[in-house]
């Protein structure tokens, strides 16, 4: 495995102006001077948190997924974040993974955030999602979804990368901070955590902590402001951490039930 370079962009967000977030991920976007292999952005990081989605909502192949495959194409890397997208009736906070050849993945949020009712306005997801980049396998989740351990268990090591995009409040920081550092242990893998600053238009308090972790839970990268971060993950790293600990062997056998 070679090493895998990120750049987690944690930024404010305007709120439900699809045109002026689009444009100034581009502008952040273009900041990053070095190569990487994935750009992470938000959830939701063209309108914000929101459960207004009439007007908001976009099919497929409409403009912010084009506009993500032109960025992956022209900086030659993964472009991932979610987004309000409506398909076939149905309503999904949709995680999008674009490669810069065009070629895309789709992870629609399993756990949906009951207490701000977004169980009552989009659709859950059903499926998890696995991708293979660059060498790495990579599990991409959204926000709530990092409350839950059994969704993220890293069966038989099935991935080397366990990342989530979020708009987690400021208010409940401390418990994305310790989560993500438990997600990385009890999987055996990084795991990254990117979240947005600023306040919504509905009043709510966001200060970051986007982190990187080590499957021994060693911090990589944090930060609580407005910038973007890059983080290099070590392949050799991890596979001589699995070798000398290969705590999977003994990981408990279990089935999902939907």
């Amino acid at each position: 495995m070679q090493d895998l370079k990120l750049a987690l962009i944690q930024s404010d967000i305007h709120w439900h102006e699809i045109g002026a977030n689009l444009a100034m991920f581009e502008e952040k976007i273009w900041q990053i001077q070095e190569e990487v292999d994935v750009i992470l952005l938000p959830e939701m990081f063209q309108t914000g948190f929101t459960m207004e989605h009439n007007g908001l909502a976009e099919p497929m192949n409409f403009n912010t997924f084009k506009w993500m495959r032109q960025m992956a194409s022209q900086k030659n890397a993964v472009v991932c974040g979610s987004y309000i997208v409506k398909e076939d009736g149905q309503v999904f906070n949709r995680l999008l993974w674009m490669q810069p050849d065009g070629a895309f993945y789709k992870y629609d949020k399993r756990h949906l955030f009951r207490m701000a009712n977004e169980h009552d306005h989009f659709d859950m997801g059903k499926d998890r999602l696995i991708v293979e980049w660059r060498g790495w396998k990579i599990c991409p989740m959204i926000c709530y979804d990092l409350r839950f351990p059994v969704w993220s268990r890293n069966v038989n090591l099935e991935y080397d990368l366990l990342l989530y995009v979020a708009n987690w409040p400021a208010v409940r920081v401390n418990a994305w901070d310790a989560l993500l550092k438990a997600r990385a242990i009890e999987n055996v893998s990084y795991t990254i955590g990117l979240n947005r600053v600023g306040k919504d238009g509905v009043g709510i308090e966001y200060n970051g902590h986007a982190g990187a972790y080590s499957p021994k839970g060693e911090v990589l990268t944090f930060s609580d402001q407005e910038e973007i971060l890059i983080v290099s993950l070590s392949g050799e790293d991890l596979l001589r951490f699995r070798e000398k600990f290969p705590a999977q062997l003994d990981a408990d056998r279990f089935e999902i039930k939907y």
